[in-house]
């Protein structure tokens, strides 16, 4: 064959396989777009009320026609239908917060997927409480109170600072643990922390004590006899360490935001988390962590507010108003940060960063 019709026997061939790709293109963008024609709803960010029902419904050409529809709540399957009948998600017990939802097509071996997504809020506002001062005991002015428990008739204070604070940072160190007398308000024993540390919120579990810090990502255990320091841990959850508690059988730690983290009592690894929403959006802040009779009551940072959250759905069913507790606060007094509850004696002890007064008060819900 001369040198120029097998040239242009291969450009013909080059021409054929062009126009296939281009074909193929075409058909692929044709099919692309019919499917960017779905709609799905509830619109996204739509926020709901736990325990209402969410209908979500589907919507296609009739050129789809899919073998399946596999609908998706975050990761976890819901249901599968054949074609675009509703399916009706139930809020009741389900944790608050954000949640994706996704209709997945399949269609002879291919799959495409249309998402939205949702925000489950508090069925209800939150429930106002009042209080009242029982007993009013000395504080220490120079705890900076990041964490407070009473355990065994002893209160114990984690007391927050630095001593050697980065640039930027104020110093009113050293962080310390220590082990108060309630009735005086006296430091009986005492342990500080290193002056780069500062010294977050503390748990009792048995016969330690756990100890966060702010931004140091370190976490410390003591023997709660002796105050020895018998491990450090690192603690890469959230944002920051901030507040802390137990239940138990976990641990529940805030960073900052409005997420509670729950740890392993023996690894301090992460295990789960809930977010903490009342019937209006995210309550961000929290603070200071005490474990009361199956619920969790927390400062909100900067407030003289303290929420009760449920910790299976975190929604907040309530909230006191401690504005009135102390109004005329003693000189270099900061924020209100603290909550003690003493199982035995069914008291609620609460004070402040450098406060020196320590308030036992009980809950009532508001007068008529």
């Amino acid at each position: 064959m001369p040198f120029g019709h097998l040239q242009l026997k291969r450009m013909k061939k080059r021409s054929l396989l062009y126009i296939a790709a281009i074909t193929l293109a075409a058909a692929g963008c044709k099919e692309e777009d019919i499917y960017k024609k779905i709609t799905i709803s509830p619109d996204a960010g739509v926020t709901v009320k736990a325990g209402e029902s969410v209908t979500i419904k589907v919507s296609y050409p009739e050129e789809i026609k899919p073998d399946s529809i596999v609908y998706l709540l975050d990761s976890t399957r819901l249901e599968a239908k054949k074609d675009a009948s509703p399916v009706v998600l139930k809020t009741d017990s389900m944790p608050l917060g954000p949640k994706s939802i996704t209709a997945r097509f399949f269609q002879q071996g291919k799959q495409y997927d249309k998402a939205t997504n949702i925000v489950v809020l508090a069925a209800r506002a939150p429930e106002k409480l009042s209080f009242k001062v029982e007993k009013v005991y000395p504080h220490d002015v120079t705890s900076y109170t990041e964490g407070l428990e009473y355990h065994d008739g002893y209160l114990y204070e984690s007391d927050g600072g630095y001593l050697d604070p980065p640039p930027g940072d104020e110093k009113i160190g050293p962080s310390s643990l220590r082990k108060v007398d309630l009735i005086t308000g006296k430091v009986l024993q005492s342990v500080q922390n290193d002056p780069k540390v500062f010294a977050e919120g503390i748990t009792v579990i048995g016969d330690k004590i756990v100890q966060l810090t702010y931004r140091e990502k370190i976490g410390y255990v003591y023997d709660k006899s002796t105050f020895k320091l018998l491990k450090t841990f690192n603690n890469n959850v959230g944002i920051e360490g901030w507040g802390m508690t137990f239940d138990g059988n976990k641990i529940y730690m805030d960073d900052s935001t409005n997420r509670l983290w729950f740890l392993d009592k023996e690894t301090y690894q992460q295990v789960g988390y809930v977010d903490v929403y009342d019937d209006k959006g995210p309550v961000n802040s929290i603070n200071e962590l005490e474990y009361i009779d199956g619920k969790i009551y927390a400062n909100v940072f900067q407030t003289d507010d303290i929420i009760v959250i449920d910790p299976k759905t975190g929604a907040v069913l309530q909230k006191i108003d401690f504005k009135s507790l102390y109004p005329k606060r003693n000189n270099k007094a900061d924020v209100f940060n603290g909550i003690a509850w003493d199982a035995k004696g069914k008291r609620m002890f609460v004070t402040g960063k450098f406060w020196d007064k320590l308030f036992q008060v009980k809950l009532a819900p508001p007068a008529p």
